[in-house]
């Protein structure tokens, strides 16, 4: 009996013992979720998770019933399992583990879809990041079913599916093998994050890391720190830590230097009650070392609200930055502030609804070569997450940004842009972070796109007929410089080509014997992404024989023995009528003539009647009959002999005789 005793009392105390185990973790878990220490927040709410699972089975734990005295000491509301299920979805989604995040809010779609509606917007967010485009448009579509208040949410959701297709076409674009991109490796990629890369000089290159510092004890570690590395070729060297000051629980990065490499500015933030709190700084140069941040004053570090992400811009006269503050369209807007001769903020303005939504745009560069700001937002159309956009302008000035698109971006965040591209390619040398190949965190990768050579192609033609000219010199002609660049000679279908770097405002010139020149004036196309630009063709006017010469004309036929033109004949007239056409201002008269076979009265009246048929058509092609006159010459013009000097037939001579001609009259 005594044994029994026992044994009921071990086996209430181990069910006491577990269950405050199950509590404790429960209530680890919401005080660090309440201090929005996600992390640990995650690993509690899966311990209580687990035990609940393991040890209580179908009889889920619930605080506020346990009648163990060991819990009663300790009898603090936590949350419900459903609610565990929420939070720790939303613990790894705002750590940016997508698969941890869909498994969790799957599970609590599953439990309890109703208590949390937001959770099948936020399943579908991670199905997208995960790339399960297919199953995140459905579930967008079941949330927009389900969602019925028309707020942020719905209009993002709509947003998002419009996004789902714009991925599915970016995976798809023909260029994707212009683009390299690659992840860097260590030791510029550790444990955490490294991200915003910035350029300390030509060779060195600043980032903002939570690696682990070794020096500054366990209970340092994952705290955003500023490091340098040397960088040659893409290739990276050893990582240093930037001689800047830092209080042990601050974190500071992003950073932005002046043009003289004296004054940097950079971001500080604090955790405090769960809720981020940033402001932008600045440090003097002080030889080798950093003089000790100051707070930049109230007019770019509003009160109540977080300022971050400064960027100077090459002239150094503007500072760009990320900010909450009031006067903003939502979220965080880009702002710039006007900077003094040492430095300082003396003004300051939001950029403007086109670059500016009612969400989030952040980490402002500005690529000066190419007059292209860069920045990330995650309230347009994209690939999903932050995207990085660009806008051509200036500080007051900026045209519709656009996205980069894949690969440049990525399903998931893309976030911190610098290049050393020239005008034409700003993605010639780029570095970024993203967090598109980790569990959580954003790294650091060197982008290389290479443009490939532009074509341009085009024709020449005669005006009269369209037929392609060959033989004709083509120049190209750079209308800035004003001097050829290019020279070729048409082939017999009248093409010409070449390739070009990139395109430019040129100008092609066409000459050839026995036709006036001709010109095109050329620009980028539409898609300046175009590799190949197709030019109109150039057409040549034939030049206006001397008054008074007559040129035969080829190919004009007569019905035997009468003035009936042939069809055989209506192109040769064409380029007559081509020739009245592109030279209003001259007449002429169309004569027609025969060989000596019949009396000369026969000979004349063909001769009219068949130049006048050739009028006739002049005139219904549109040409004025004023400018034509019909005349017949009979056999009184021959131009070869009709009979050879012994008297006998001349068939070649006869036929060369029966001819049409025209000649200029006048000017």
């Amino acid at each position: 009996m005594k044994k029994i005793i026992a044994t009921g009392i071990l086996a209430c105390s181990l069910i006491a013992a577990n269950a405050q185990f199950t509590y404790d973790y429960l209530r680890a878990a919401d005080n660090y979720y309440k201090k929005a220490d996600y992390y640990s927040a995650a690993q509690y709410y899966e311990k209580y998770l687990g035990t609940a699972k393991q040890k209580l089975k179908k009889e889920e734990y619930s605080p506020y019933t346990v009648s163990s005295s060991a819990v009663k000491k300790n009898n603090v509301p936590v949350s419900s399992k459903q609610l565990a299920l929420y939070r720790v979805a939303e613990s790894y989604r705002l750590l940016h583990d997508h698969t941890r995040a869909a498994q969790y809010y799957a599970q609590t779609l599953e439990a309890n879809a109703g208590e949390f509606p937001l959770a099948r917007y936020y399943y579908s967010v991670e199905l997208r990041a995960l790339g399960n485009y297919d199953q995140a448009e459905k579930e967008f579509n079941r949330f927009l079913d389900e969602h019925t208040s028309e707020d942020q949410y719905t209009e993002s959701a709509k947003k998002e599916l419009m996004s789902l297709r714009f991925i599915q076409a970016q995976l798809k674009k023909k260029d994707l093998k212009l683009y390299n991109v690659q992840k860097a490796g260590t030791p510029l990629n550790m444990e955490g994050a490294n991200y915003a890369p910035v350029w300390l000089n030509e060779n060195t290159l600043l980032f903002t890391s939570t690696r682990i510092d070794s020096t500054r004890g366990k209970d340092q570690s994952h705290i955003n720190r500023v490091y340098t590395t040397p960088v040659n070729d893409g290739l990276t060297g050893e990582v240093k830590l930037l001689p800047l000051s830092q209080a042990n629980t601050q974190h500071q990065g992003v950073v932005s230097l002046t043009p003289d490499g004296n004054t940097l500015f950079l971001t500080r933030w604090m955790i405090t009650g769960g809720k981020k709190v940033s402001g932008i700084y600045s440090s003097k140069k002080n030889g080798n070392d950093w003089s000790e941040p100051v707070l930049l004053d109230s007019l770019i570090n509003a009160s109540g609200a977080s300022t971050q992400q400064p960027f100077v811009m090459p002239d150094g006269k503007y500072l760009l930055y990320a900010s909450d503050k009031a006067g903003g369209y939502g979220g965080f807007d880009i702002w710039y502030a006007e900077l003094d001769g040492s430095g300082t903020p003396i003004r300051t303005e939001n950029l403007g609804p086109v670059i500016n939504t009612i969400y989030d745009e952040q980490a402002p560069y500005y690529h000066a070569p190419s007059s292209t700001l860069v920045f990330s937002g995650n309230g347009r159309v994209g690939m999903g997450g932050y995207d990085f956009f660009y806008s051509k302008g200036e500080i007051d000035k900026w045209a519709l940004p656009v996205n980069f698109g894949y690969p440049v971006n990525s399903v998931k965040d893309d976030i911190y842009f610098v290049s050393k591209g020239n005008a034409r390619n700003v993605l010639e040398d780029v570095w970024l972070s993203s967090d598109r190949e980790a569990v959580c965190c954003l790294e650091l990768f060197y982008l290389r796109k290479v443009l490939p050579r532009k074509q341009i192609s085009g024709k020449v033609v005669a005006c009269e007929d369209q037929l392609p000219l060959q033989g004709v010199t083509i120049n190209i002609l750079d209308t800035v410089q004003n001097k050829v660049v290019y020279t070729q000679t048409t082939a017999s279908d009248g093409n010409y080509s070449f390739t070009l770097d990139e395109y430019q405002p040129l100008k092609a010139v066409a000459a050839i014997s026995g036709y006036g020149n001709g010109s095109l004036p050329f620009y980028t196309p539409v898609d300046e992404e175009a590799d190949l630009l197709v030019n109109p063709a150039i057409c040549l006017v034939k030049d206006v024989p001397p008054i008074d010469e007559a040129i035969v004309m080829d190919n004009i036929y007569y019905d035997f023995d009468k003035a009936t033109l042939k069809k055989e004949s209506y192109a040769s007239l064409d380029k007559l009528v081509g020739l009245l056409k592109a030279h209003p201002e001259i007449t002429i008269e169309l004569s027609a003539h025969t060989d000596n076979k019949g009396n000369n009265e026969y000979n004349q009246r063909l001769s009219e009647a068949r130049a006048r048929s050739c009028v006739e058509y002049l005139i219904s092609k549109g040409i004025d009959k004023g400018r034509l006159q019909a005349k017949g010459y009979g056999s009184l013009q021959p131009i070869a002999p009709n009979s050879n000097d012994d008297g006998s037939d001349n068939p070649e001579g006869r036929q060369q005789n029966r001819r049409t001609e025209f000649k200029v009259l006048g000017k």
